[in-house]
């Protein structure tokens, strides 16, 4: 096994440690939720909680891990040396563009928009970009066909609030 940065245990501790930090950043959140029972006596910060506790128990784990010789049987990388910047600002853009146009597109548009950019990213870092309109148009379908079932479920079977194009609960 030949020494990559990323193979030393003071590389793997940090990698421990941010994820102890994700869990400290989490059990904040969960702290400054209401924590007034709901359904099944369960309140909104539950969820909270548990992923910020099992965040911790496994950024322990993993700095024990590394204090104790290492992530064991790691294999070596099959990507890249480096990451690959265009798709990475694809991706974001479809994260950040379905964040701030989710309340005016409504949730079924935005998150077809969010996959439409997505996959824009992830073919580019495949070296299998294409930007022509059939594909735009797929894409665009394909996340339409995902969101849409997501939405309903979530508004007319679940009865959770999720921000639509029209008022009627069904785009």
């Amino acid at each position: 096994m030949t020494q990559h940065s990323s193979r030393s245990p003071a590389a793997q501790a940090l990698i421990g440690a941010g994820t102890l930090l994700v869990a400290g950043v989490l059990a904040w959140g969960a702290a400054t939720t209401s924590s007034d029972a709901g359904y099944a006596g369960v309140g909104p910060n539950f969820l909270p909680w548990l992923v910020a506790a099992v965040m911790a128990l496994c950024g322990a784990w993993l700095i024990w891990e590394a204090r104790s010789g290492g992530f064991r049987e790691l294999e070596e990388g099959s990507g890249a040396e480096t990451g690959h910047w265009p798709g990475f600002a694809w991706v974001s853009a479809g994260l950040l563009l379905n964040a701030a146009l989710i309340t005016t597109l409504g949730f079924i548009l935005s998150c077809a928009l969010c996959f439409l950019l997505a996959v824009r990213g992830f073919r580019s870092s495949e070296g299998r970009l294409d930007l022509s309109l059939r594909a735009w148009v797929r894409d665009a379908a394909i996340g339409i066909l995902i969101a849409a079932p997501v939405y309903w479920m979530f508004t007319q079977l679940l009865a959770i609030n999720l921000p639509g194009l029209t008022g009627t609960g069904w785009l």
